[in-house]
């Protein structure tokens, strides 16, 4: 699968092959003071594509398929659906344990109240500078895993 890069403010859109986002990645630009500069040090960071140790990605960890308002069902599918959840879950508890990837984040999405999505934290193996290519090259072997493993 090809991955793509797209800058958005001060993180970036990860897209699939078929041009649909993906998750993001939320790069750790590490402290900066004083706070009243974040935008201008962001931006002047960006433009020289200075190094950056790591950051943040954020993909869906886990589509419901329950919580719609129009929802008409019956206790099979419910079942079905909470099965199908569970089995999931499964997949990701071996990806983060996997990956040593221990420490994590769930939250409801802001886009879909039927979903909800996980961010864990990417450590570079080098400074990698802030430019699409080489923060690509960095993040495609996570993407790729999580692709192979069905959870994206």
């Amino acid at each position: 699968m090809l991955w793509k890069l797209e800058l958005d403010d001060d993180y970036f859109r990860i897209y699939d092959s078929k041009k649909l986002i993906a998750g993001y990645f939320d790069p750790d630009y590490g402290k900066i003071y004083p706070k009243e500069n974040y935008e201008d040090t962001i931006s002047l960071m960006l433009k020289n594509h200075e190094k950056i140790l790591g950051g943040q990605i954020m993909v869906p960890l886990v589509k419901f398929r329950l919580f719609d308002t129009d929802l008409n069902t019956s206790i099979s599918e419910v079942e079905q659906n909470v099965i199908r959840v569970k089995g999931h879950l499964e997949k990701w508890k071996n990806f983060l344990s996997q990956t040593k990837r221990h420490v994590h984040s769930v939250r409801i999405s802001h886009t879909d109240q039927d979903m909800l999505t996980i961010t864990f934290q990417v450590i570079f193996s080098k400074p990698i500078a802030l430019e699409k290519t080489k923060l690509m090259g960095e993040l495609f072997p996570t993407l790729d895993l999580l692709q192979k493993s069905s959870l994206l």
